[in-house]
């Protein structure tokens, strides 16, 4: 699939820039300052919260739980190895680029582990729980891509990320949930 090559070739690209002190980091941190606080407060501290690990991974564990009930053991293993994927990744990421944030001077922004906790959790949840061919299986993606972009919006406006942060974690994860889609994984849920 063209997505899994693509990604991580703009993942790739977005570190270089931001490691680099590139053209793009500049142009990145610009739009950051302009953004950050806007939005009412208490609404994008939440949408921000959605990437908290106490908010999304119960999301997830009861997705898989259900996931193993129906049978699709592959598919539940394979969604918990995704998002342990996430502090495997990202933690020595964000020590290597140590990006400072937009209102610290602290290191360790890019990429974000909440956005990625975010996209991670809530993709894999929602396309555990779709069933194709029944009526209603679409919103599960549509609801996960709307949580995981509700969580870079905030994280941007409250000024904990900068905007690459957020989409560097998308592009680097994004690819991770491929296998995930109905049919992908041999073995996995059969249609009743």
């Amino acid at each position: 699939m063209l997505w899994a090559l693509l990604a991580p070739a703009l993942f790739a690209l977005i570190t270089w820039q931001v490691a680099a002190d590139g053209p793009l980091r500049g142009l990145d941190e610009r739009t950051g300052r302009a953004v950050v606080g806007h939005g009412p407060a208490r609404l994008t501290e939440l949408l921000a919260d959605l990437g908290n690990t106490q908010v999304a991974l119960p999301v997830l564990a009861c997705s898989i739980v259900l996931a193993l009930v129906r049978g699709a053991r592959r598919r539940a293993l394979y969604a918990a190895l995704a998002m342990a994927t996430v502090p495997l990744l990202v933690v020595p990421l964000k020590a290597w680029i140590a990006r400072p944030g937009p209102l610290t001077e602290a290191i360790g922004h890019y990429p974000s582990g909440h956005a990625a906790t975010a996209l991670v959790a809530y993709g894999a949840a929602a396309l555990l729980l779709a069933r194709p061919g029944r009526r209603w299986s679409w919103m599960m993606p549509v609801a996960a891509a709307f949580l995981a972009t509700a969580t870079g919006i905030g994280l941007v406006l409250r000024g904990y990320h900068w905007p690459l942060d957020v989409l560097g974690s998308w592009l680097l994860f994004g690819a991770v949930l491929l296998p995930l889609r109905p049919g992908a994984l041999r073995g996995g849920q059969r249609p009743k």
